[in-house]
């Protein structure tokens, strides 16, 4: 069997301009978007006056992180992850406490950290905003020494995680087939969970711990979450039943899951987690077996990153229409819950006495 062999680069680190330094990394297998023409957007739009760019393609997983290494080390103003949140992770993770700021084109199936940061979806105005250099010193998480931007979990989603990546294919309408089919079939899990000196234990189809609010493709299981509070927001979802599954996810895309009554989320700074057995995890939807023991910290303002400076976070809260529409299916629910949940214990009693009437 053939080895790829490995090959090293050596970059020298030119000082001789007075322009920005700004490295493009582009996976050109990232994603559904076709990225033939999106080096020449790239060519045709950035600021030259400001910066002065370079353009490279991704050959082998790792090849990001190392090539954003290299440019971080030759104190290069910023790199620019050209592709989803896969590349995204890679890049960013090689920028961590350092000057050299995470720039971002949105080009994956899910994109959740550009969303989150209401980045154009759009190449051109990506760029442009780039050229607008606006730079955040923002949080980043860490699960289990791993970092990560936008979100990590466990249970249905890094389940559905490695389902995505058993598929080979891509986009959200791959995604959406895994969760059709496996969605009701998944069985909850027992977790013990160990926060601000508390222990709790819960039965729970998925744990979510949030940077960002969003997994991507606009499904919201965080709305309430900020990269700038040094705090990561936890949810959690309890099991459901067919017509409350229906509910959660209008709620997921309304930026209403938290008002759903199967959910409960807090804030916290550190999170450990225990399961019954080793399992999977995801961090920005990457799955990754690990051991039954997670653990999940915030790194405050642990990394530079380009920001839109026209996004307005106003926008990522749900109108009022959406809430209210919310708040009043899951009452309906809620009480349609309490009336079976009656029901059941009535029938149970009614049974229970008919057998002590049969026993005298």
């Amino acid at each position: 069997m053939l080895k790829r062999p490995i090959l090293k680069y050596y970059y020298i680190c030119s000082t001789m301009t007075d322009k920005e330094k700004i490295l493009f990394i582009m996976n050109p297998v990232s994603g559904t978007l076709e990225k033939t023409g999106v080096a020449k957007i790239v060519e045709s739009t950035i600021d030259k006056e400001f910066y002065d760019f370079e353009i490279q393609q991704t050959r082998y997983s790792g090849h990001a992180y190392e090539m954003a290494r290299n440019a971080r080390e030759c104190e290069y103003f910023a790199v620019v992850a050209v592709g989803g949140d896969g590349t995204v992770n890679e890049v960013a993770k090689a920028l961590t406490h350092s000057n050299t700021a995470l720039g971002i084109i949105p080009c994956g199936s899910g994109n959740g950290l550009a969303r989150h940061l209401m980045l154009p979806m759009d190449v051109r105005r990506s760029v442009e905003t780039i050229n607008a250099h606006t730079v955040h010193t923002l949080d980043y998480g860490v699960i289990n020494d791993t970092p990560f931007f936008c979100t990590c979990g466990m249970g249905f989603d890094a389940f559905i995680s490695m389902k995505f990546a058993e598929a080979g294919r891509r986009g959200p309408i791959t995604y959406l087939e895994n969760i059709l089919r496996e969605g009701l079939r998944y069985k909850p899990e027992t977790y013990e969970i160990i926060y601000d000196g508390h222990t709790h234990v819960h039965r729970a189809f998925l744990i979510s711990c949030a940077n960002a609010s969003q997994y991507g493709n606009n499904a919201y299981i965080a709305p309430q979450a900020s990269m700038s509070d040094g705090l990561l927001d936890v949810t959690i979802m309890q099991p459901f039943d067919m017509i409350e599954a229906l509910q959660l996810g209008i709620d997921l895309f309304n930026k209403t899951i938290d008002k759903n009554p199967r959910i409960q989320t807090f804030k916290t700074r550190h999170i450990h987690i225990k399961r019954d057995k080793p399992g999977f995890i995801h961090y920005d939807g990457d799955p990754i077996m690990t051991s039954a023991d997670v653990d999940i910290r915030i790194e405050p303002r642990g990394i530079n990153i380009i920001v839109n400076p026209l996004a307005h976070k106003e926008r990522r809260q749900p109108s009022a229409m959406q809430t209210a529409y919310s708040v009043f299916v899951n009452d309906i629910l809620a009480t349609l819950a309490g009336k079976h949940k009656l029901k059941t214990q009535a029938g149970k009693m009614f049974s229970r006495n008919k057998k002590d009437q049969t026993d005298k």
